[in-house]
């Protein structure tokens, strides 16, 4: 049976953010033989009311044909972002409505937020001691209403296992791909990305916003470097190497760069370099030897330790849980 989804319409949703669940595990589709072409999840709505209309910030109301009892078949909740959660928001406690909603939710059922939507999760205590982000203009707030939440304000989501979160708008699409990837592994999570016109990836510990002025037009774009690097990333590339391919000095060149990707060259490089172990780990069954060669860091071990410290696991897990087909690969 397909897992299913059920969103949690509230009055006052974000009508974009009520549909990033729809569109992107409503498009997933099973790429093994057995499931070739059938959706891998179920996506309903429901309300916290019986059926009826629910309110939008847009100048319009949804009909939402499903009441609360939907959540007790839940396999995964979403919440979307509400600009109406009244004591939720100022007083950080479910309202009666919500409490008897959330009464219907079975244990272990998986709990995602979206935007402002992990005020409900932690109002509910489904946040109580664990990481967590919301919108960056309102983690402060967020912070001294739930102060048993460990808020992250700079990332694009957080996976919590059971319990993830995500920042404002479009990180929601993100954080829903992520599951899709999670799930099923990166072939079908690539699938939904290209057929919604989104990058496949934007790892959760990227920073939500870049809190710098947007660079002097006049200034010598670094474009020309970054591609020159993005063909040799299994090579040494040095800073100077970079800054001669815009024919800047390395000390204006590397401010250059700040000023228009958001950090460091050799920050960069090293993105890049685990972005590319990644995709060589979900796609091919190279060896981790080889993958850390063809990726620039040139031991297995160099690979191990900047893949931890990206994403928290090794290569040989971050294989087992995001390999697109399940058959046996080299490992050493």
């Amino acid at each position: 049976m397909p897992h299913r989804v059920v969103v949690l319409a509230l009055d006052g949703l974000l009508p974009f953010e009520l549909g990033i669940p729809q569109r992107i595990f409503g498009r997933s589709l099973g790429s093994e033989p057995l499931n070739g072409g059938r959706k891998l999840y179920e996506v309903v709505t429901c309300s916290v009311r019986p059926p009826g209309p629910v309110r939008t910030d847009a100048d319009f109301t949804i009909t939402v044909e499903n009441g609360p009892e939907t959540l007790a078949t839940a396999d995964t909740v979403v919440i979307p972002a509400s600009y109406e959660l009244g004591p939720v928001y100022t007083e950080g406690r479910l309202t009666a409505e919500l409490a008897a909603a959330f009464a219907y939710i079975r244990p272990g059922t998986r709990m995602v937020s979206i935007c402002t939507g992990s005020y409900v999760l932690a109002a509910a205590g489904y946040l109580d001691g664990r990481p967590a982000t919301t919108h960056w203009s309102s983690a402060d707030h967020f912070q001294k209403l739930f102060p048993a939440v460990r808020v992250d304000p700079d990332v694009l989501f957080i996976d919590d296992g059971d319990v993830l979160t995500s920042a404002g708008v479009a990180a929601g699409i993100d954080l829903c791909l992520h599951m899709v990837r999670r799930d099923h592994g990166a072939a079908v999570a690539n699938d939904v990305a290209r057929r919604t016109v989104v990058p496949p990836h934007r790892d959760g510990g990227q920073a939500q916003y870049i809190q710098r002025p947007v660079p002097d037009t006049g200034f010598s774009a670094t474009t020309t470097a970054r591609a020159w690097a993005l063909g040799r990333l299994e090579r040494p590339i040095l800073l100077r190497d970079m800054a001669q391919q815009e024919s800047m000095s390395v000390r204006t060149f590397t401010r250059r760069f700040r000023e228009e990707v958001g950090i460091s060259p050799v920050q960069w490089l090293t993105q890049q370099r685990v972005e590319r172990a990644r995709r060589l780990l979900e796609s091919t069954d190279l060896s981790i030897d080889r993958i850390a060669r063809d990726a620039g860091f040139g031991t297995p071990t160099s690979l191990r330790q900047h893949l931890q410290s990206a994403l928290g696991v090794s290569p040989t897990v971050y294989r087992r849980t995001f390999r697109a087909v399940d058959r046996p690969v080299a490992t050493g």
